[in-house]
């Protein structure tokens, strides 16, 4: 697995984590399955947070994965030209 698959993967991941977070902390807000989050220590606060962090985590492995692609296209961009 490269580099790019690997930050791609980590993206998605958190990405996806972020939106389970978010809901469940909608659910909270709810007052839907309460107790459970409960019996967990999860708050409405530590659920929101949470969802924050993982897009955080989100647009930076995307970016990231992004970068060195962009680096690439420069450099043959920069080549064709000297040349």
């Amino acid at each position: 697995m490269g580099h790019f698959a690997r930050l791609q993967l980590v993206g998605r991941l958190s990405y996806y984590l972020g939106w389970i977070a978010l809901v469940c902390g909608a659910l909270v807000h709810l007052k839907i399955g309460q107790t459970i989050f409960l019996a967990l220590s999860l708050t409405k606060r530590n659920l929101i947070e949470i969802s924050l962090i993982c897009f955080v985590i989100c647009m930076a492995s995307m970016l990231r994965a992004i970068a060195p692609a962009q680096r690439a296209a420069s450099s043959v961009m920069k080549s064709e030209v000297a040349a």
